[in-house]
């Protein structure tokens, strides 16, 4: 057994993730296989023996043996319990950053910082409030935001102050800023937004990760990062700049190691019910089957919109939109239909014309989580009954 290394490998296993994972199960599969056929070729020579005294295919048989000992440890670890890749133990203290191969956290940069050693290279992204700018800090790839127009720094600010009291697994990684000249510094992310994610994943390096439990793995990051914000810190923050699936989409940055991040948070308008203080999401009527019904102006076509007419809502908007984010997320791979299938219940609780009695991100996040383990466990199951 220690002549295909089957131990200390199966150990290794465990720090590793998708494609990886699979990589290395298959290279201790062939080995395995390798060893196997040259012990019973080995063992024979040893001997002395000839192939009619030598127990036929004795050789081929430990490789199987060792095969399937592996393949056992391989899927206890590739259906791992999905869990954030960008989880850090070693998280910052606040005002502290760290990013790519930094080995030390950093002071969040200063003015002054930001302006003498932040280097500009290109526009990759503009929008209503801010442009942002691929540059780089340090030798690192970072985004840098600049204020477009001075009427929109009450959005800037608060999307500042979302940005530092907010720092988490959850949320871009912030690593500077300077009010005095409207900039924000945060990680670059050259996936882009989650908007791209069938556009990544069409690409041939990343289509191991093309499968139902990436893609519901990600389904469940996006569910808990709405489960922090409706829990976070600075109370129940809901994720108004969310009209339609596009703009969903783009609050959100895909990670090089496949996780979400919120990257947008412009628009996090308070909760609190203790006080009754609702939300509106702007000041427009909102049309369409994506948003939730009670952001529906209620009054009819024959009365013109009036927004203070307009009733406010809470956060149970955000869960409303769940079944269409997590739709697209998971695509149409094999078993993505399955999982939609398990997913059916939970996902009609959350289209309840009611929002009181729809589930709460925690439960949509259980239901999930349920979910995966199950297929995972039965997958496991079927696949061990074949060898």
């Amino acid at each position: 057994m220690s002549g295909c290394g089957l131990l200390q490998p199966a150990r290794g296993i465990r720090d590793l993730r998708g494609s990886r994972s699979r990589q290395w199960c298959l290279l201790l599969v062939v080995s395995c296989s390798v060893v196997g056929t040259d012990m019973g070729q080995q063992h024979g020579a040893k001997n002395g023996l000839t192939h009619r005294e030598l127990p036929r295919g004795m050789g081929l048989l430990l490789a199987m043996a060792l095969m399937n000992v592996v393949l056992y440890v391989c899927l206890d670890h590739l259906f791992i319990s999905p869990g954030r890749a960008t989880e850090d133990p070693r998280r910052c203290p606040p005002g502290y950053f760290r990013m790519g191969r930094m080995r030390n956290c950093s002071r969040w940069l200063s003015c002054e910082e930001l302006r003498t050693e932040v280097r500009q290279l290109k526009l990759v992204g503009e929008g209503a409030v801010k442009r942002v700018f691929l540059s780089e800090w340090n030798e690192h790839k970072v985004a840098l935001s600049r204020l477009t127009r001075l009427e929109m720094k009450d959005d800037f600010l608060h999307g500042l102050r979302m940005l530092t009291s907010l720092q988490s697994e959850h949320v871009v990684t912030l690593a500077g800023f300077c009010e005095e000249d409207g900039t924000i510094l945060t990680e670059y992310h050259p996936l882009g937004s989650l908007s791209n994610l069938e556009e990544t994943l069409n690409l041939s390096k990343y289509r191991d990760v093309n499968t139902w439990q990436d893609r519901l793995r990600l389904a469940m990051e996006y569910v808990s990062i709405i489960n922090y914000l409706h829990h976070s810190p600075l109370g129940t923050r809901v994720m108004c700049d969310s009209n339609d699936l596009p703009k969903t989409l783009s609050q959100y940055l895909l990670t090089s190691n496949f996780s979400i991040v919120a990257n947008d948070l412009d628009a996090l308008p308070l909760v609190d019910h203790g006080s009754r203080v609702l939300v509106k999401c702007g000041h427009r009527e909102l049309h369409g089957d994506f948003v939730a019904p009670e952001q529906l102006w209620p009054y009819g076509e024959d009365t013109p919109f009036q927004d203070d007419l307009m009733p406010p809502y809470d956060e149970k908007i955000d869960i409303w939109k769940i079944p269409d984010v997590s739709s697209f997320l998971l695509g149409h791979v094999e078993g993505s239909d399955m999982v939609r299938f398990h997913l059916f219940d939970i996902h009609k609780a959350c289209k309840n014309q009611f929002p009181a009695e729809r589930p709460t991100a925690q439960n949509v996040l259980d239901a999930y989580q349920k979910v995966f383990h199950s297929l995972r466990d039965t997958v496991m199951s079927q696949t061990k009954e074949m060898l």
